[in-house]
Order: structure tokens, then C-alpha cells, then sequence
């Protein structure tokens, strides 16, 4: 277990709740390095002491970093620090690149293949689209701190998106080029989440044994033109979560 020597305490005369603040300083030590994956924090009495505030108060920081996916709690053992980790749910349409910097990881991103080829029925159904139309393959290493969290194989209509296929091996957030090159704006997007395993082509690259237990993800993504995007993502299992919470 790790301690910590000096924490700033969260101030009362500030206008942040003091959860807030004590959230914001516990981040601060993940996102610095000080705490590592892996690591176990010290557990409630000591970030009582350390910090000057409340269980309560203690335990409403932890449970919103445990939710954004910093930090996982073992029955029986403590808490520990996670490693780089996605967590998906109820969430605004965004890309991966911004949904890693919303999760306070580093995105990355490796292009493995760009290619035009032709549409065959699954991927132009999806896209609204003549079999046969051309399209613009892309096969993506997702990263996060620089491991690897999955692999995305995604499908534009080349019509649509005039010049990526020449730029795909500059691009790093695909959505931020599509805006600002082809006007592109998502609007919606369509999920479904399936249990699937990594395959043996992508064992080496997404770092896990062919075979291992993986989430595999399927996307259309629309903006007011239409669908101008279809992806198949293969993610590890254990660096993506799916959390949701139901309403009666």
C-alpha cells in the first residue's frame, strides 16, 4: 500500500464542494504519476486524516473516480488504481480521441491499414449505400497511456469524405478531420455491444492471447446527411467497461 506525506485538503471557503476538491486532488495524483496502476491508495481513515474531511465526504470522491474508471474497489482488499481503462455508457457522442482525454488518459492512435475497396452488402446497408459503391477502410490501434485498448476497423463512403484516404496516415481523431475537412458533424450514433474474443490476426498488436475474452462494437455514426461512418471494434475486456444505471 502507498501513503502520501502532504495532500492539499480541500477548503472550505472555496465554492466547490469539498467532495469536489478532494476529488480533484486524488485525480491529480493518478494523473501525475504519484499513484500507478496497480498501486493500492490508502484506505478511508487515512484519506480522512489526510485530507481533514468526512467519510461521507471520502467516500463520494472515491465513488465518482471509481466511475470514471481511476480507481477499482476488491471486496476485502482495499482500493487500487486502474489501469488505462474506457468505461462506456450513458455518454455524449464523441470520438475516442475525446473520450480518452475525458477520461484523463493520453489517446493515441496507430494506423495499421488505409485502403478503397468496394462495399460489399453489410457495409453498404449500414451506410445507406450501392454495393460496390467505393469505400474508405480504415484499420486503427485505439491506445490509451500508450497501451493498447482495441482495435476499430471503420468504413466511409469516399464520395463523402473526398481526400481522406490520401491523409489517412496524418490522422489522429477522425472526427476532427471529417469536421474539418469534409463538414461533417456527427449527430447520432448507433452501438451495439457484443462478447466476442481476440482474434489470432490481432493477438500480437492488442497485446492478449487469440481466444481472450473481448467486447467487439459496432457503430454507425450519422450526422444530418446521413450515415458517413461504419466500425467494427474489437475491445480488451479488461481495459473497456459497459456501465449503465436503470430507472424504475
Amino acid at each position: 500500500m502507498t501513503d502520501i506525506v502532504t495532500l492539499e485538503k480541500p477548503d472550505r471557503r472555496r465554492p466547490e464542494p469539498l467532495w469536489h476538491q478532494a476529488e480533484t486532488a486524488l485525480r491529480g495524483l493518478i494523473e501525475r504519476g504519484e499513484w500507478t496502476a496497480g498501486m493500492q491508495i490508502p484506505n478511508e481513515d487515512r484519506l480522512c486524516e489526510l485530507l481533514g474531511i468526512s467519510r461521507i465526504t471520502v467516500r463520494h470522491a472515491l465513488r465518482n473516480l471509481e466511475e470514471a474508471g481511476f480507481l477499482r474497489r476488491e471486496h476485502g482488499r482495499g482500493t487500487f488504481v486502474r489501469a488505462a481503462t474506457m468505461v462506456a455508457g450513458v455518454r455524449g457522442l464523441t470520438s475516442f480521441t475525446e473520450e480518452m482525454k475525458t477520461l484523463a488518459l493520453s489517446p493515441g492512435t496507430r494506423l495499421l491499414e488505409a485502403r478503397l475497396l468496394a462495399a460489399d452488402q453489410e457495409v453498404a446497408d449500414a451506410l445507406e449505400i450501392a454495393a460496390g459503391d467505393t469505400v474508405v477502410q480504415l484499420r486503427r490501434l485505439r491506445l490509451g497511456n500508450g497501451m493498447p485498448i482495441g482495435i476499430q476497423t471503420a468504413h466511409l463512403p469516399e464520395a463523402r469524405v473526398p481526400g481522406l484516404y490520401e491523409a489517412a496516415h496524418e490522422v489522429q481523431s477522425l472526427y476532427t478531420w471529417l469536421k474539418e475537412n469534409c463538414g461533417i458533424t456527427p449527430v447520432k450514433a448507433k452501438e451495439v455491444y457484443r462478447v466476442g474474443r481476440v482474434a489470432e490476426a490481432d493477438a500480437e498488436l492488442i497485446q492478449q492471447a487469440a481466444g481472450t475474452p473481448a467486447f467487439e462494437v459496432e457503430r454507425i455514426a450519422y450526422d444530418r446527411g446521413g450515415p458517413f461512418e461504419y466500425a467494427i471494434s474489437t475491445m480488451r475486456a479488461d481495459r473497456y467497461e459497459i456501465r449503465s444505471t436503470l430507472h424504475i
